[in-house]
């Protein structure tokens, strides 16, 4: 059951508003790192676990996700009213579509489900969430910089706090099934491959053909020459 209430989640005030740059808002109504794709990825993560308590925090944050999506629309909203850019509201998308948000992205590409990113495995849904989070995050600060109008700003700085509390909250809960820093998923018995590091990118320059710190630092043996010192395959 879902109660809608009219109080948006954070104010939208906008005194100056823009319609080019509600247009570039429309990337997180309508687009690929937008709010309805991390609504409905969360939303739909949800009926995969029997995890009770991982399906709770999933359709708590979709639920979130619905009211950023309500905020994003108000911005949009405030900023293509009235007429006093003509010149700017002509140039964009709102002179065909009015004004208000659409399920489209900036550059007018249409909302696609394909966005959504949802599969069997709760781990590897959680992993994928916190790159959706950073996706949406990106694009924030990106629009942040662009944003000339105070209430703008404050608006959008919130929508990308709540994406950095949702990050950590799915990496609290990988931690949680001891599975933040387990590149598996499930049941996998990986091949006598696992700890090597192949140089697939070689020089004929020793110092421009070294492994990166993290790789010499780690459990990971170097193949500097692939062709030649590649293991033999295990024989069945």
């Amino acid at each position: 059951m879902f109660i809608h209430k009219k109080e948006l989640m954070h104010p939208v005030n906008v005194k100056d508003p823009d319609p080019v740059f509600g247009q570039y808002l429309l990337e997180q109504f309508g687009g690929a790192t937008g709010e309805l794709t991390a609504a409905l990825q969360y939303f739909t993560q949800a009926q995969h676990t029997d995890d009770a308590a991982l399906r709770d925090m999933l359709l708590d944050i979709a639920v979130e996700e619905f009211s950023h999506l309500e905020v994003v629309g108000h911005l949009i909203e405030a900023h293509t009213k009235g007429s006093q850019q003509a010149k700017a509201f002509e140039s964009t998308l709102f002179s065909i579509r009015g004004k208000g948000p659409h399920l489209l992205d900036s550059q007018g590409s249409a909302w696609s489900g394909q966005y959504v990113s949802e599969g069997a495995s709760s781990v590897r849904d959680l992993r994928a969430d916190i790159a959706a989070e950073a996706g949406a995050l990106a694009t924030y600060e990106a629009l942040l910089k662009r944003a000339s109008d105070d209430g703008s700003r404050d608006a959008l700085t919130f929508l990308a706090t709540r994406e950095v509390s949702h990050s950590q909250m799915f990496m609290d809960a990988l931690k949680a099934m001891n599975k933040l820093d387990d590149p598996l998923f499930g049941d996998l018995q990986p091949d006598q491959t696992v700890d090597l590091y192949f140089n697939l990118s070689s020089s004929d320059q020793p110092d421009n053909d070294q492994p990166a710190p993290w790789i010499k630092n780690s459990s990971f043996k170097y193949i500097a020459d692939p062709v030649q010192q590649m293991p033999p395959p295990n024989k069945r």
